[in-house]
């Protein structure tokens, strides 16, 4: 059964997942390997994510490659569950936001899911991407990001990114504020947030700053625990944060 894209009953099938970086702050681990393949607990970082889309009925996703691009294809090669269309940015490495707009071709017209390759979390009581689906409203948001509050996060070293109303709507932390919450890299976006925007670099905090100003960005809170691997002592924290949730 279908469902109408403008209605909050509608479920994306379509998806991208960035995983062009370089993965500077990985090495020596990312000398020899793309950063999406690092494995946790056997399992390479880009596939937690394509299980979630594909456990929540997502038939084609859009993977963009840059470093060691080669690896990366032959890895998704192996997926029988779903369609992975590639974006090549082998020329030219685009940034989260560039390269949303060179692989919007493939994702269709319809809201979609974009997921960052090296980040995931371990659920809660519910699926997260399907909690993401229950609360997607495009009559008022234009984006919808999964949100982590920073104690439900390993790995994490940053001060926060947002702050976020009773309705779900999300603005910048001040400069020098900390915040609870974090970008979990999981979002619903409509496609026409990117249409007619130039094939450059970019980043997409540009994108979220404009719907910020426009009351279009909302969040929902992430059930469970979110896992960022960002350099290599993270790994171990995330396989520790494996092992205490089924304890």
């Amino acid at each position: 059964m279908t469902h109408d894209a403008n209605t909050p009953s509608f479920r994306p099938t379509r998806a991208i997942v960035l995983a062009a970086g370089l993965g500077k702050r990985m090495r020596p681990i990312t000398s020899t390997i793309p950063k999406p393949l690092i494995e946790v607990r056997g399992k390479a970082l880009i596939d937690y994510g394509l299980d979630a889309l594909a456990r929540n009925g997502v038939e084609t996703v859009v993977v963009n490659v840059h470093y060691l691009a080669d690896l990366m294809q032959a890895h998704l090669r192996k997926r029988r569950d779903m369609e992975i269309l590639i974006s090549d940015e082998r020329d030219a490495l685009l940034d989260s936001g560039g390269g949303v707009v060179k692989a919007l071709p493939l994702l269709g017209s319809d809201p979609f899911y974009l997921l960052n390759a090296d980040t995931f979390w371990i659920d809660g009581y519910r699926d997260n991407l399907d909690l993401m689906h229950q609360h997607w409203d495009p009559r008022r948001m234009d984006m919808l990001m999964l949100i982590a509050d920073m104690r439900q996060a390993t790995g994490y070293e940053g001060r926060g990114d947002f702050v976020m109303d009773a309705d779900g709507r999300l603005a910048r932390v001040a400069e020098r504020n900390m915040s609870p919450f974090i970008y979990a890299g999981a979002a619903i976006v409509k496609p026409e947030l990117f249409a007619g925007l130039p094939v450059e670099k970019f980043s997409l905090n540009r994108v979220f700053d404009q719907l910020i100003e426009a009351g279009r960005l909302h969040g929902v809170r992430l059930g469970g625990l979110w896992l960022t691997v960002g350099t290599p002592a993270a790994i171990a924290e995330a396989e520790a944060a494996f092992v205490a949730s089924a304890a």
